[in-house]
């Protein structure tokens, strides 16, 4: 079985317009992001709830995930596609990403407590968080472990066409995506919550690097750093053929 271009734009398409529109929502809503509390007091952490409810940390969390993310799974979202029959393509992948948004939201709640805990124990505007955060996401994206879970968000699982066993062969397989992206992905993704200001710019980012990072191809686990890499090299070269047809027309 192939998967022709227009397939692929079939699901490409959709999946990037709603990133796109996210994004726009991130954009002229600034307000679901972490607010940083005002004062350090015995009263922050009521002041910090205040001003971040859970609601609006949870909705921003969803915002977050649904703009950065539905990018890199434009090719598991084929493969299921092309992998079940056509009156279960929509369930399963509705399955997919219902068990992949479960890993990451259950992260979310971890990460978004390390956050408001990092903001209450220091100076209000600081931006020793911000530091901290840089440390650690820098670390993670040198270390072996990250190159492991790299590696695993590159898999794909076999998949049951009929049935319950369909339905959990897809659920299933979006968690275990999750599992090793956020394995991956986690120390970026906390980075932006840590900033003062600017974080819409921060997520862009970071976006773009996790896109970057997906297009590499698997290699073993080895301290190593890993940046934009492949896209960089896709972006000179679509430069220079741009340049070469131009400068012959």
């Amino acid at each position: 079985m192939t998967y022709g271009a227009r397939e692929f734009a079939r699901v490409r398409n959709p999946v990037l317009l709603v990133s796109a529109v996210t994004w726009i929502l991130l954009i002229v809503g600034p307000g679901s992001t972490l607010a940083h509390c005002p004062a350090t007091s015995s009263r922050s952490f009521q002041m910090m709830l205040a001003m971040n409810p859970p609601s609006s940390l949870a909705v921003g969390w969803a915002l977050m995930l649904a703009a950065m993310m539905p990018p890199v799974l434009i090719p598991h979202l084929c493969y299921i596609r092309m992998r079940s029959f056509k009156n279960r393509r929509a369930r399963s992948i509705v399955l997919f990403v219902a068990g992949y948004a479960a890993i990451w939201t259950a992260l979310g709640g971890v990460l978004i407590a390390a956050a408001v805990t990092a903001m209450l124990l220091v100076a209000p505007q600081s931006f020793l968080p911000m530091a901290g955060g840089v440390l650690i996401a820098a670390l993670w994206q040198v270390s072996p472990v990250k190159q492991r879970c790299l590696n695993r968000c590159h898999g794909h699982a076999e998949l049951a066409a009929f049935g319950a066993a369909a339905d959990f062969d897809a659920l299933r397989f979006g968690a275990l995506h999750g599992i090793w992206c956020a394995g991956s992905c986690w120390a970026l993704m906390l980075f932006p919550m840590l900033l003062p200001g600017g974080h819409v710019v921060a997520m862009a980012s970071v976006a773009v690097l996790i896109f970057s990072e997906r297009l590499e191809q698997p290699i073993p686990p080895c301290w190593r750093w890993r940046g934009l890499g492949k896209a960089k090299r896709i972006l000179f070269a679509q430069a220079r053929i741009r340049s070469t047809t131009f400068s012959q027309a």
